[in-house]
């Protein structure tokens, strides 16, 4: 699946794994990956598109994200972008908050957003250039979701997500996984009264029975179906508060806390 806009840039999404996707973004001659977690499905879409690999974007430090990236400066020496975070190897530059890239080969223009919660050391990438803004944000904002916190805090996973949802809401949202349909689930039984989300989980059905990917999303839908950026809604807390999961009067980082806990185990 690509996506066309301004200049004449697209993105393909490359799977691997039972899940991930992998983002080339590419101009038709170049391409630049993100988060690169098996080089083998990308090396396989360069060639069957005939593209040719000039730079590399990472958003954090897990496995799924980094582990391509070895085999691929192997057949290719790219530049390497990715966060201040020690534990990610082979970085060119390492980016963080405000930093702006013209993305070598493509010459996409990004800025870089501080995203901490799934990780200490996660960043985001939105284009900056005419048309359509993107978004890849790793594994911190899902498709009806968002990651599990494994360093970071509900207080800096919120914060990061309301960042996310203050951009304009026709951006368009490369996360990481094909994770929609259990997030949506989780969000119907989170708030089952709103009906564009019960319209957005028959669509997003319909859509993986066909084999094509839920993703992207934009910021405007996630705004009004995933509770994580729902979470100041008075319907959502009263829900919570019904089901005994919620004290009344609960704080915003509890009201979060309690979802996201909840979805650990839902």
């Amino acid at each position: 699946m690509t996506t066309p806009t301004n200049g004449g840039l697209r993105v393909l999404a490359v799977p691997a794994f039972n899940d991930n996707y992998l983002w080339l973004i590419h101009d038709g001659v170049h391409a630049a990956v993100v988060d690169p977690g098996d080089a083998a499905p990308v090396i396989a879409a360069l060639e069957q598109h005939h593209l040719t690999l000039t730079a590399i974007l990472l958003t954090h430090h897990h496995a799924d994200h980094i582990g391509g990236v070895p085999a691929l400066l192997d057949r290719r020496a790219v530049p390497v972008f990715g966060p201040h975070d020690a534990r990610i190897g082979n970085v060119t530059r390492r980016l963080g908050e405000g930093d702006a890239l013209a993305v070598p080969g493509i010459g996409l223009h990004v800025r870089v957003l501080d995203v901490p919660g799934h990780t200490i050391g996660h960043i985001a990438y939105v284009s900056t250039d005419a048309g359509r803004p993107w978004l890849f944000c790793g594994d911190t904002l899902f498709a009806g979701g968002c990651g599990r916190l494994f360093e970071g805090t509900p207080a800096q996973m919120r914060a990061s997500l309301d960042r996310l949802a203050a951009l304009p809401d026709d951006t368009l949202v490369y996360c990481a996984h094909e994770y929609t349909l259990s997030n949506l689930r989780f969000a119907l039984a989170a708030e089952p009264d709103n009906v564009q989300l019960q319209e957005r989980l028959a669509a997003a059905s319909a859509t993986r029975a066909r084999g094509i990917p839920t993703i992207p999303s934009t910021i405007g839908l996630e705004k009004a179906t995933n509770p994580f950026l729902r979470y100041d809604q008075p319907a959502l807390a009263a829900h919570l508060v019904a089901l005994g999961k919620l004290a009344p009067g609960a704080d915003a980082d509890t009201t979060f806390a309690t979802l996201r806990s909840w979805k650990n185990t839902f």
